[in-house]
């Protein structure tokens, strides 16, 4: 029996770290071409509400180009449509140009959705299909609407005669039938699909064929280094078994090859690989000597148990964990130095006084706060400050 290709946890990592843009040089020029191609290389970018520090996001592309700044990211999301927002395994900037690949999703998220138990609470007392056709020909008539246009003149209760109607917002638009073509104070507008891509939305559905080799294909280059439950879970948009089918036949063809992966605690993990990863590898460019602060929804981060096999690095976002439980902070960004992620920062923005707060800093085991490591995280702060508009920084740890 032949031996499994060894890939070593340093190799895993390099080609991860390389295919999602953290080996590139961060001080190189953003213009709306580089950042959309930075975009369709990580496949999406997560969107999230929370704003302590500054939107996921845009700490995400901040970490890859220095001279990053949100209103990049609304030029191509808003201005241009060569993004949209949908969602993947949560909301995220998408390339228009992959739309098509998301019609099998909305088929899948509507019967989804009208089965959870989410329609039941949200829909409750309610005539749910009477809801969603009334949301839906209101903003056929009327235009791109938020969810706040639908609040109720009578407010006898909180969230009382709009949440039915916000829900069936989300469900129109998890569904396709609508689309969010900008946002205002970080609120949802929402309008047809047809009117927000037209040339997109009328492209034909490909079929579940065309979709899976087009989701696996698209996942295996941004992993580089898989198992058949990473390739699925990198979209969120076909289930295991298919990708295990799709790993078979690749591995058969030699597009990918069987691997054997050592994680950072010395582990084998049997895992798949692109047939050209060892010619990949030797191409790749050193980390950029710097520390860099990474969004908690960074592409490196989502799969906790790959973070910790890659990195070894033992992640939990804990903002939704009671403060009495929480071992570091509410929304603790992992320091990346190089290629090893070395400690855990919390920070807060206080945007009235303009004062980036360190509340916590805690470094892995067996790292050492040197001097230089000092200085690297120094800069890593001067960065985020001037990136989040911060004129001081405060030390309370």
């Amino acid at each position: 029996m032949t031996a499994l290709p060894q890939v070593s946890a340093t190799a895993a990592r390099r080609l991860f770290m390389g295919a999602q843009g953290l080996l590139d040089d961060p001080t190189r020029r953003v213009t709306t071409p580089s950042l959309l191609a930075l975009i369709q290389r990580l496949g999406f970018v997560q969107i999230d509400s929370i704003n302590v520090v500054a939107r996921a996001h845009d700490l995400t592309l901040a970490t890859r180009r220095d001279a990053y700044r949100p209103e990049h990211l609304r030029r191509l999301l808003e201005d241009r449509q060569d993004l949209f927002e949908g969602f993947t395994h949560d909301a995220s900037a998408i390339p228009t140009a992959w739309y098509p690949h998301w019609q099998p999703r909305f088929q899948r998220d509507r019967g989804r959705l009208q089965g959870h138990a989410w329609w039941q609470h949200h829909f409750r007392g309610t005539d749910a299909a009477q809801v969603v056709a009334a949301v839906r020909d209101r903003i056929a008539q009327e235009g791109p609407l938020k969810s706040s246009d639908f609040e109720h003149p009578d407010r006898r209760g909180p969230w009382w005669g709009w949440k039915p109607q916000k829900a069936a917002l989300d469900f129109l638009w998890r569904s396709g039938e609508l689309l969010v073509p900008r946002r205002e104070g970080f609120q949802k507008v929402y309008d047809l699909a047809e009117r927000v891509l037209p040339v997109a939305h009328a492209l034909p559905c490909p079929d579940l064929e065309m979709h899976c080799e087009w989701a696996c294909a698209t996942a295996a280059e941004r992993l580089q280094v898989f198992t058949p439950r990473e390739l699925a879970g990198y979209w969120d948009t076909i289930d295991l078994a298919a990708a295990r089918a799709w790993c078979q036949a690749a591995a058969r063809s030699g597009r990918i090859l069987p691997v054997a992966v050592t994680t950072v605690a010395g582990e084998q993990q049997s895992a798949f690989a692109l047939a050209t990863w060892e010619t990949t590898l030797a191409s790749l460019p050193e980390p950029p000597e710097r520390t860099r602060l990474l969004c908690p929804f960074d592409p490196v981060l989502r799969d906790r148990s790959r973070a910790l096999a890659r990195f070894g690095f033992d992640y939990r976002f804990e903002a939704f964990v009671p403060e009495a439980r929480r071992r570091h902070g509410y929304y603790v960004l992992p320091i990346l130095e190089g290629d090893r992620l070395v400690g855990r920062l919390d920070p807060k923005l206080h945007r009235a006084t303009g004062v980036l707060e360190v509340r916590g800093l805690w470094w892995e085991p067996g790292i050492r706060n040197t001097r230089a490591r000092k200085a690297g995280l120094n800069e890593a702060l001067e960065r985020l400050a001037t990136f989040t508009g911060a004129h001081r920084i405060q030390r309370t740890c």
